[in-house]
């Protein structure tokens, strides 16, 4: 059963949205800082967590941090950004279907692209000039492997030592412009089938995409549209203008900015429920905005009747109201 109304993400990586927010780091190690923002993330009740791919500075990336958090978490959804311009999308449908499996079906997948010169050069590849034709193939790719596996595939019977039925594996047979993959995938089909794919808008197709994340306040053609914010919230011991002047210049990202109390991010959040389907949040300062988020605002959302907590044991296409679909080889075979 979908939960009604606005649905929360919010995004749990590095110190926070602003550039200087590392002056006020958490001194944890990293393995602990993960798994204490996650755990306060869960409880307050936000559907889901996004994690960037930008390694963190223990080198450790957003796969595995994803992978982490899945298994030290009950109900939170965990979405890790991957890039598609230099990874292999074999391995990052396997990566991604195995957090389903860990996860028990609350992984979804922020699809991106690299267009930096020194992303080229540490993976060791040329520069790549089209990195949405390449976001698109590596999305069909992956969403194909992941149907690559029936359902029912696996049939694990010990007394005739028949472990697969291989009519229900299927090879893709991808041809594109600068890449093929032959398939079929090395993990099994995963909770969801198909993970939830989320992706900024105008980067892909909107038939291979869920969730759109945008700067604006109104539906994108995909299923559901999450609006982006940075939000900057007055503490008990400074004021949001107070605390954003004490880091400094906060450059533009191309998103919606809200800079004030807690009670007014609610009325702004109460207000943008009808018009698209869940936001993401990006704190100033991840440490202290994200308390004042988890204590004030996130309850009072839940509350008012606005938002609703992840139903444990719902995976998170149920939690956003989306479909399980079969396998297109299954349907195809119909």
């Amino acid at each position: 059963m979908p939960n009604p109304g606005l649905h929360l993400a919010v995004e749990i990586d590095g110190d926070g949205a602003h550039p200087a927010a590392s002056r006020r780091a958490d001194p944890l190690a990293v393995s602990r800082r993960v798994r204490a923002v996650a755990a306060i993330a869960e409880n307050a009740g936000f559907t889901l967590a996004t994690v960037d791919d930008e390694p963190s500075n223990s080198g450790i990336g957003a796969v595995e941090r994803a992978a982490f958090i899945a298994a030290a978490t009950s109900t939170l959804g965990i979405v890790p950004t991957v890039s598609t311009t230099y990874t292999e999308p074999f391995h990052v449908s396997s990566q991604l279907a195995s957090i389903d499996h860990i996860s028990v079906g609350r992984a979804g997948w922020l699809v991106s692209e690299s267009t930096a010169a020194e992303t080229a050069r540490a993976w060791g590849r040329p520069l790549v000039d089209d990195t949405r034709r390449e976001a698109r193939d590596a999305t069909r790719v992956v969403r194909d492997l992941w149907d690559s596996w029936e359902d029912d595939a696996v049939v694990r019977d010990v007394a005739t030592s028949r472990y697969l039925d291989r009519d229900r594996l299927h090879y893709i047979d991808f041809v594109g412009e600068t890449f093929s993959v032959k398939g079929p995938a090395i993990v099994p089909r995963s909770p969801q089938g198909q993970l939830v794919v989320f992706a900024p808008a105008d980067l892909l197709p909107p038939e291979l995409v869920d969730v759109t994340l945008t700067s604006e306040t109104t539906r994108a053609a995909t299923p559901l549209t999450f609006t982006e914010i940075e939000v900057a919230l007055s503490t008990p011991q400074a004021t949001a203008g107070e605390r954003i002047a004490e880091l400094g210049p906060w450059p533009e990202r191309g998103r919606l900015r809200y800079a004030g109390s807690a009670d007014g991010l609610v009325a702004l959040l109460t207000d943008l429920a009808g018009a698209v389907d869940g936001v993401r949040l990006h704190p100033l300062v991840l440490n202290e905005d994200l308390a004042v988020l988890s204590q004030l605002v996130v309850p009072a959302l839940i509350r008012g009747g606005v938002a609703a907590r992840p139903i444990p044991g719902a995976s998170l296409r149920t939690t956003l109201g989306l479909p399980r679909p079969v396998s297109r080889f299954q349907e195809s075979a119909r």
